[in-house]
């Protein structure tokens, strides 16, 4: 079973970033994949979520309406749009999977290596 995360990178306030998550070798059961972030000195923090059976999606308040997670099942991949970028955003984010979506990081049981994002003029 396999998680890779990529499309990190460094970006200026404002602007955009798409994040890739592709898994590989999970059962149907593992329907849940989400983000997590984790800036210097901080803890985890769940990001978003969606389910890859009926594509339903959830966020946290801090990234509504300014990030969109979405599937593409035929490729496995799973991406998060991050748009008007804050430097608040700088975190490593990390792509994880488990059985359904929950804000607990114990919800989920495989993840993946990360992608740094750095917001920064």
């Amino acid at each position: 079973v396999q998680l890779q995360a990529s499309g990190g990178g460094l970006v200026q306030p404002g602007g955009s970033l798409r994040l890739s998550c592709v898994r590989s070798g999970f059962t149907l059961d593992y329907d849940a994949i989400g983000w997590f972030r984790q800036a210097p000195g901080k803890e985890r923090g769940w990001v978003s979520c969606i389910s890859s059976s009926d594509g339903s999606t959830h966020y946290a308040d801090s990234v509504k309406g300014r990030f969109t997670i979405s599937r593409d099942n035929a490729k496995n991949t799973v991406y998060l749009q991050m748009n008007s970028l804050k430097p608040e955003d700088t975190a490593v984010y990390y792509c994880t999977t488990g059985l359904w979506c929950g804000l607990d990081i114990d919800t989920y049981d495989y993840w993946g290596q990360g992608t740094q994002v750095t917001v920064s003029s």
